[in-house]
C-alpha cells in the first residue's frame, strides 16, 4: 500500500471515524440518490487527491461514508469512465483506498442496454461474468506478478446467490446474465450489437469491468448490478442517449435500492 493511499486513508478516518468499512458501493448513471440514503459524512472527489475527475451528467463526485442498515458503507456517487480519459486505470486509487478503509466487499451498479426480451428497460440484470469487448485492462503497466489475475467467478458466486435471494423474496425480477463492456462515449452501432449477441453478451455498458479487475486485483469479493435504461441498437425504435439513460435508470434504481438495502440488513 502506497503512501499516498495511507494519507488519504488518514484523511478520511479523521473526517468519516476510524469504524472499518464493510462494503463499497460504485453508483451508476441515475442512481446517486443512494448515497442521499447514507446516515454519514460526504467528502468531495475533488478534496481527495488520485481520485478521479467524473464529469458525466447524472453522477456525483463525493464519497460518502457512513451506515446504511446498520452496515459501514462506502459510496462512492461517480466513477471515472474509460472514454473520459483513455485510462482504463482511473478508478484504482479510489478501490486501493476502499481496501485500505477495511472493504472486503464491492457492489457496483451501472446502467446498461438490454439485448434481451426478457430483460426490459426498468428492470435488472445481475452480472454474472462479462465480456471485455473493448479488449483493454487497468492492469496493463502493473509491473508485479499480482498482475496475472485468474478471472474464474469474478462475480462473487456466494453475493450472487444472497442478492438473487434477496430480490426473489421482495418479488423482483433480477435476472442472471452476462456483460459486456464496450469503451465508448459513442453508443454502439447495431453491426456491434449483433456480434455482443453472437459473443452471448446480454447487456453492453460503457463501465463496471474496469474497476472488476481492479478490485480482484485487490482482492474485493465482487457484485454487480445492471439497471437496465434501453434496449441496445437496433432492437427497438426508441431513441437512445445519454438523456434518455438519465431519464429510465431511476426506475430500476428503485428496485435496486430494496435490494441493496436487505442485502446490508442480512449480510453482515
Amino acid at each position: 500500500m502506497s503512501k499516498s493511499v495511507d494519507e488519504l486513508k488518514d484523511f478520511i478516518q479523521a473526517r468519516a471515524g476510524f469504524a472499518p468499512v464493510r462494503v463499497g458501493l460504485i453508483l451508476g448513471s441515475g442512481l446517486g440518490h443512494l448515497a442521499d440514503a447514507v446516515d454519514g459524512v460526504t467528502i468531495p472527489y475533488g478534496d481527495l487527491p488520485g481520485f478521479p475527475h467524473a464529469g458525466v451528467s447524472g453522477h456525483n463526485p463525493n464519497l460518502v461514508i457512513g451506515d446504511l442498515e446498520d452496515t459501514r458503507v462506502a459510496v462512492f456517487g461517480a466513477r471515472a469512465h474509460y472514454y473520459e480519459s483513455g485510462r482504463g486505470d482511473a478508478m484504482r486509487p479510489a478501490l486501493e483506498v476502499l481496501r485500505a478503509l477495511g472493504a472486503d466487499q464491492l457492489i457496483l451498479t451501472n446502467a446498461a442496454g438490454s439485448m434481451r426480451g426478457d430483460i426490459t428497460p426498468g428492470e435488472l440484470m445481475l452480472i454474472e461474468d462479462h465480456i471485455n469487448f473493448s479488449g483493454l485492462n487497468p492492469l496493463i503497466g502493473e509491473a508485479t506478478d499480482a498482475r496475472f489475475v485468474p478471472m474464474k467467478d469474478a462475480y462473487d458466486p456466494a453475493m450472487r446467490a444472497a442478492l438473487s435471494a434477496i430480490a426473489s423474496g421482495l418479488g423482483i425480477a433480477l435476472t442472471p446474465g452476462v456483460y459486456a463492456w464496450y469503451s465508448g462515449p459513442s453508443f454502439e452501432t447495431p453491426a456491434e450489437i449483433r456480434a455482443i449477441r453472437i459473443l452471448g453478451a446480454d447487456a453492453v455498458g460503457m463501465s463496471t469491468v474496469p474497476e472488476v479487475i481492479l478490485a480482484r486485483f485487490l482482492g474485493l469479493r465482487v457484485a454487480a448490478i445492471s439497471a437496465i435504461t434501453n434496449m441496445a441498437a437496433g432492437l427497438s425504435d426508441e431513441s437512445i442517449s445519454h438523456e434518455h439513460t438519465k431519464e429510465m435508470a431511476p426506475i430500476g434504481a428503485k428496485k435496486l435500492e430494496k435490494i441493496l438495502r436487505r442485502y446490508l440488513q442480512t449480510a453482515f
